[in-house]
């Protein structure tokens, strides 16, 4: 079996932080450490992507202790694999992830952590249109994950949730569906996953829609509304309207968020780490954060915020070993889930001729050890007009072949006439038809402004009259050379898409991040 990339590919979430607490993604994450210098009273955190909604409350802890924070942005796997190679020492002072659980399958990382002090936590659950719930008959305080798979199975629920392969939440998620259905007493083991596979097969037969993060999977939800329930975060649950919220009786995985000091640190450092967690802890911080993110205090004296079950259930341990973990993702992503189906519209007009196409070629071809058993891809380079249309599918008894062939493909790209994006958009279209049992989408990539062929409106009018299952294949455009902004954001928009901007960071990490969408 092919290793994934499971703990490198990780997703490289856009995040925006207040004035007062800066912060940068994980894509730009190379040119930032390069310049993330020391900065007298401010503490450089390695934080998890979805703690950027902690930014007002960081900034109040500012004006109360004088501690400024500094966040850099991304995924929790990604962060673990810069801790253990090294990448970490020196560039940051602390580390806040929504678990440390991973260091603790990689020793390597966990050496360099010297402290850890849970901030919050919000366990894994799920959310559920009130009339599913009522047409399941489930009583919420009940429900077993055993009863879940059952709605599944008889065609009654489907769900969205994020990529365990990218995301906390979806990991977290896959860890408790997999020991909620194998009956697993402890920690999994590659016995409990073997043992339930047959049964997470059919549990994912369920899952219509996937996500890099919980943000977009939140908002793609708010906007086709064609899935009866989401797996995530109750922080996330809770915040959503229409949702009945559910953590199955049999266990859950539950995030705690410590703030650690590292290895690396100063006496000095270490000591503002301290000062920072005691203050993130202190009841009256601890009230707000319950209060504004919906997550759990860890004090005590403190009440969940209004809404949240105070009921007790049964917490679930990560896998004790990276093995396992590295067997239960490999699982998902190419037996488990449902496959890709992807387009990759791409600009090979005259202006990407020199170091353009080749960065092209490069990113291309190193995504490649990436691709999924059952995907299929398809190549639609563009100029003018459509070059070629080929497609390939990496079947897991000879994936060799399908890989070979994009990598010929990619290598023989060569640069062209002008920019018919919104006409290429349209057959890629054309080509998926109505997209079948996958996980269909669109990537665009262009290095200039539409110049040939349909117009930005001729496109509108063509989406318009698409029919429904068509609509809801996204289109991904990532923002690459001169590429215009607001062009490629108005497609996105439309199409329930995603924009990502490879100007600053990579080209290499924008089709990376896609992956966790696709």
């Amino acid at each position: 079996m092919r290793r994934r990339r499971a703990y490198a590919l990780v997703s490289l979430l856009a995040v925006t932080a207040t004035a007062a607490v800066t912060g940068c993604t994980a894509q730009d994450q190379k040119q930032h450490s390069d310049s993330n210098a020391p900065e007298p009273g401010t503490l450089r955190v390695l934080a998890s992507s979805e703690l950027s909604d902690m930014a007002p409350i960081l900034e109040q802890v500012r004006k109360d202790t004088g501690i400024k924070v500094r966040p850099t942005y991304m995924g929790t796997l990604s962060a673990v694999d810069l801790l253990a190679k090294g990448k970490v020492d020196g560039a940051y002072d602390a580390l806040w992830l929504s678990s440390d659980d991973y260091l603790r399958l990689r020793p390597e990382a966990a050496k360099k952590v010297v402290s850890e002090t849970p901030i919050m936590s919000s366990p894994v659950a799920i959310g559920v249109k009130p009339a599913t719930v009522s047409a399941l008959g489930w009583k919420p305080a009940d429900v077993t994950w055993s009863q879940v798979e059952q709605a599944v199975a008889d065609g009654k629920l489907t769900y969205g949730m994020t990529d365990p392969a990218r995301s906390n939440s979806g990991f977290s998620t896959l860890i408790s569906v997999a020991s909620g259905l194998s009956g697993a007493q402890s920690a999994l083991t590659d016995a409990d996953v073997a043992k339930a596979t047959g049964r997470l097969k059919e549990f994912f037969k369920g899952q219509k829609l996937t996500s890099g993060s919980s943000g977009w999977l939140a908002t793609t939800y708010e906007r086709r509304g064609t899935v009866d329930a989401l797996l995530n975060y109750e922080s996330i649950l809770t915040g959503m309207k229409g949702l009945t919220v559910i953590r199955p009786r049999d266990g859950v995985v539950t995030a705690d968020y410590p703030l650690s000091s590292l290895a690396s640190s100063s006496k000095d450092t270490r000591e503002s780490v301290r000062r920072l967690t005691e203050a993130l802890r202190a009841p009256a911080v601890q009230r707000e954060i319950t209060q504004q993110t919906r997550r759990r205090p860890v004090v005590a004296s403190v009440a969940p915020a209004a809404g949240l079950d105070t009921g007790r259930r049964r917490e679930l341990p990560f896998p004790g070993s990276r093995s396992v973990a590295d067997h239960l993702l490999d699982s998902y992503e190419n037996k488990l889930r449902r496959p890709s189906r992807t387009v990759y519209v791409l600009d090979t007009s005259g202006s990407m001729e020199g170091g353009r196409l080749d960065r092209l070629k490069k990113a291309l071809t190193g995504l490649t050890g990436d691709f999924r058993d059952r995907e299929e891809v398809t190549l639609m380079p563009f100029g003018s007009k459509v070059k070629s249309v080929h497609t390939y599918v990496v079947r897991p008894e000879d994936p060799k072949t399908g890989l070979d062939g994009i990598r010929k493909d990619t290598e023989a790209l060569s640069a062209s006439g002008n920019t018919a994006i919104y006409t290429s958009l349209e057959k890629a279209y054309e080509h998926l038809g109505a997209g079948g049992d996958t996980f269909t989408s669109i990537v665009l990539m262009t290095d200039g402004e539409n110049t040939r062929g349909a117009d930005p409106e001729d496109f509108d009018g063509f989406y318009g009259r698409l029919p429904g299952g068509q609509k809801e294949i996204p289109v991904f455009p990532i923002l690459f050379g001169d590429s215009d902004r607001g062009e490629l954001q108005h497609i996105a928009d439309l199409t329930g898409g995603r924009l990502f901007d490879a100007r600053k960071g990579s080209l290499d990490g924008a089709f990376e991040e896609i992956r966790g969408y696709q």
